[in-house]
Protein backbone atom coordinates (compact mmCIF):
# COMPACT_ATOMS: atom_id res chain seq x y z
CA UNK A 1 0.00 0.00 0.00
CA UNK A 2 2.75 2.71 1.14
CA UNK A 3 4.88 1.73 -2.55
CA UNK A 4 1.03 2.64 -4.59
CA UNK A 5 1.01 5.51 -2.26
CA UNK A 6 4.74 6.49 -3.00
CA UNK A 7 4.35 6.03 -6.65
CA UNK A 8 1.33 8.20 -6.97
CA UNK A 9 2.53 10.79 -4.82
CA UNK A 10 6.07 10.93 -7.44
CA UNK A 11 3.95 11.41 -10.13
CA UNK A 12 2.09 14.17 -8.93
CA UNK A 13 5.45 15.76 -7.52
CA UNK A 14 6.72 15.34 -11.20
CA UNK A 15 3.54 17.21 -12.49
CA UNK A 16 3.49 19.82 -10.15
CA UNK A 17 6.21 22.03 -12.55
CA UNK A 18 3.83 22.05 -15.34
CA UNK A 19 0.35 22.07 -13.17
CA UNK A 20 0.62 24.39 -10.75
CA UNK A 21 2.25 27.18 -12.53
CA UNK A 22 -0.96 27.01 -15.21
CA UNK A 23 -3.43 26.16 -13.15
CA UNK A 24 -2.36 29.73 -10.49
CA UNK A 25 -2.55 31.91 -13.94
CA UNK A 26 -5.63 30.84 -14.42
CA UNK A 27 -7.29 30.83 -10.78
CA UNK A 28 -5.19 34.53 -11.32
CA UNK A 29 -7.09 35.01 -14.46
CA UNK A 30 -10.65 34.14 -13.08
CA UNK A 31 -10.47 35.44 -9.46
CA UNK A 32 -8.75 38.55 -9.51
CA UNK A 33 -7.36 40.26 -13.29
CA UNK A 34 -10.55 41.80 -13.64
CA UNK A 35 -10.91 42.88 -9.49
CA UNK A 36 -7.27 44.90 -10.34
CA UNK A 37 -8.73 46.42 -13.90
CA UNK A 38 -11.49 47.50 -12.36
CA UNK A 39 -9.85 48.89 -9.06
CA UNK A 40 -7.38 50.97 -12.10
CA UNK A 41 -10.14 51.87 -14.22
CA UNK A 42 -10.79 53.86 -10.85
CA UNK A 43 -7.73 55.50 -11.21
CA UNK A 44 -7.69 56.99 -14.51
CA UNK A 45 -8.63 60.66 -14.60
CA UNK A 46 -10.22 62.46 -17.55
CA UNK A 47 -9.56 62.40 -21.19
CA UNK A 48 -7.14 61.31 -23.70
CA UNK A 49 -4.35 61.44 -20.89
CA UNK A 50 -6.24 60.09 -18.32
CA UNK A 51 -3.76 57.51 -17.86
CA UNK A 52 -0.73 60.54 -16.84
CA UNK A 53 -3.59 62.13 -14.45
CA UNK A 54 -5.18 60.15 -11.92
CA UNK A 55 -8.72 60.67 -10.84
CA UNK A 56 -9.57 62.34 -7.35
CA UNK A 57 -10.58 59.12 -6.09
CA UNK A 58 -7.38 57.50 -7.13
CA UNK A 59 -5.41 60.00 -4.31
CA UNK A 60 -7.91 59.04 -1.86
CA UNK A 61 -7.79 55.28 -2.51
CA UNK A 62 -3.93 55.15 -1.85
CA UNK A 63 -3.39 58.55 0.18
CA UNK A 64 -6.53 58.84 2.32
CA UNK A 65 -4.61 60.34 5.34
CA UNK A 66 -2.47 63.17 3.34
CA UNK A 67 -5.91 63.83 1.22
CA UNK A 68 -7.76 64.21 4.41
CA UNK A 69 -4.69 66.69 5.79
CA UNK A 70 -4.41 68.59 2.60
CA UNK A 71 -8.93 69.67 3.15
CA UNK A 72 -9.61 67.38 -0.53
CA UNK A 73 -7.03 70.08 -2.16
CA UNK A 74 -5.37 67.73 -4.51
CA UNK A 75 -3.35 70.80 -5.69
CA UNK A 76 -1.55 70.44 -2.48
CA UNK A 77 -0.14 66.64 -3.27
CA UNK A 78 3.02 66.59 -4.52
CA UNK A 79 4.94 65.18 -7.63
CA UNK A 80 5.49 61.69 -5.15
CA UNK A 81 2.16 61.59 -4.53
CA UNK A 82 1.34 61.85 -8.73
CA UNK A 83 4.24 59.21 -9.71
CA UNK A 84 3.30 56.84 -6.69
CA UNK A 85 -0.58 57.10 -8.13
CA UNK A 86 0.08 56.77 -11.24
CA UNK A 87 3.00 54.10 -10.93
CA UNK A 88 -0.06 51.93 -9.08
CA UNK A 89 -2.25 52.49 -11.99
CA UNK A 90 -0.01 51.53 -14.05
CA UNK A 91 0.94 48.19 -12.24
CA UNK A 92 -2.37 47.28 -11.75
CA UNK A 93 -2.83 47.02 -15.36
CA UNK A 94 0.44 45.87 -16.50
CA UNK A 95 1.48 43.03 -13.94
CA UNK A 96 -1.63 41.20 -14.15
CA UNK A 97 -1.76 41.13 -17.75
CA UNK A 98 1.88 40.02 -17.78
CA UNK A 99 0.40 37.44 -15.32
CA UNK A 100 -2.27 35.91 -17.58
CA UNK A 101 -0.12 36.10 -20.72
CA UNK A 102 2.80 34.00 -18.95
CA UNK A 103 5.23 37.18 -19.70
CA UNK A 104 7.79 38.32 -17.27
CA UNK A 105 5.69 36.01 -15.21
CA UNK A 106 8.17 35.97 -12.09
CA UNK A 107 9.01 39.53 -11.90
CA UNK A 108 5.39 40.20 -12.35
CA UNK A 109 4.52 37.77 -9.49
CA UNK A 110 6.52 39.29 -7.22
CA UNK A 111 5.68 43.35 -8.08
CA UNK A 112 1.82 42.34 -7.56
CA UNK A 113 3.20 40.68 -4.13
CA UNK A 114 4.57 43.62 -3.15
CA UNK A 115 1.15 45.59 -4.20
CA UNK A 116 -1.08 43.36 -2.33
CA UNK A 117 1.43 43.97 0.51
CA UNK A 118 1.33 47.98 0.08
CA UNK A 119 -2.66 47.85 -0.96
CA UNK A 120 -3.20 45.97 2.69
CA UNK A 121 -1.32 48.50 4.64
CA UNK A 122 -2.54 51.25 3.11
CA UNK A 123 -6.13 49.62 4.23
CA UNK A 124 -5.32 49.05 7.68
CA UNK A 125 -3.35 52.29 8.40
CA UNK A 126 -4.74 54.45 5.87
CA UNK A 127 -8.48 53.35 5.55
CA UNK A 128 -8.43 51.72 9.44
CA UNK A 129 -9.66 48.42 7.65
CA UNK A 130 -10.10 46.17 11.30
CA UNK A 131 -12.02 43.78 13.07
CA UNK A 132 -13.61 41.05 11.25
CA UNK A 133 -12.36 42.95 7.91
CA UNK A 134 -9.10 42.60 9.31
CA UNK A 135 -9.51 38.93 10.44
CA UNK A 136 -7.16 35.93 12.52
CA UNK A 137 -5.56 33.47 11.03
CA UNK A 138 -6.53 29.82 12.85
CA UNK A 139 -10.18 31.13 13.56
CA UNK A 140 -13.47 29.30 11.92
CA UNK A 141 -14.02 32.64 9.98
CA UNK A 142 -11.87 32.52 6.87
CA UNK A 143 -13.69 35.27 4.94
CA UNK A 144 -11.95 38.25 6.24
CA UNK A 145 -10.44 41.04 3.62
CA UNK A 146 -6.84 41.07 4.46
CA UNK A 147 -5.26 38.19 6.68
CA UNK A 148 -7.55 34.99 4.77
CA UNK A 149 -8.29 36.66 0.99
CA UNK A 150 -5.01 38.47 0.90
CA UNK A 151 -2.57 35.52 2.33
CA UNK A 152 -4.48 33.01 -0.13
CA UNK A 153 -3.54 36.05 -2.82
CA UNK A 154 -0.01 36.14 -2.38
CA UNK A 155 0.69 32.29 -2.01
CA UNK A 156 -0.97 32.05 -5.36
CA UNK A 157 1.80 34.88 -6.46
CA UNK A 158 4.85 33.34 -4.83
CA UNK A 159 3.68 30.05 -6.51
CA UNK A 160 4.66 31.62 -10.00
CA UNK A 161 7.34 33.34 -8.43
CA UNK A 162 9.06 29.97 -7.69
CA UNK A 163 8.10 28.33 -10.50
CA UNK A 164 7.70 30.84 -12.96
CA UNK A 165 4.68 30.55 -15.76
CA UNK A 166 4.87 27.23 -17.21
CA UNK A 167 4.65 25.36 -19.99
CA UNK A 168 1.72 27.10 -21.61
CA UNK A 169 3.19 30.64 -21.78
CA UNK A 170 4.82 33.03 -23.20
CA UNK A 171 8.04 32.71 -21.25
CA UNK A 172 8.59 29.58 -22.27
CA UNK A 173 7.91 30.51 -26.37
CA UNK A 174 10.36 32.96 -25.51
CA UNK A 175 12.94 30.55 -23.83
CA UNK A 176 12.82 28.26 -26.69
CA UNK A 177 13.52 31.10 -29.15
CA UNK A 178 16.96 32.27 -27.82
CA UNK A 179 19.91 30.39 -27.76
CA UNK A 180 21.08 29.27 -24.62
CA UNK A 181 24.74 31.05 -23.80
CA UNK A 182 27.63 28.97 -22.12
CA UNK A 183 28.61 30.45 -19.21
CA UNK A 184 31.44 32.85 -19.25
CA UNK A 185 35.13 31.87 -18.06
CA UNK A 186 36.38 34.66 -15.89
CA UNK A 187 40.54 35.07 -16.29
Amino acid sequence: MLTTYDRLTHRLSAAAPAVLPTLSRLVFAGVLLFYFWSSALTKLGPGLFGFLRPSDGAYIQIFPKAVEAAGYDFAQLGLFHWAVVVAGMWAEFLLPLLIVLGLLTRFAALGMTGFVVVQSLTDIYGHGVAGDDLGHWFDAASASLILDQRALWVTLLLTLVFLGAGPLSLDRVLARSRPLSPPTQQS
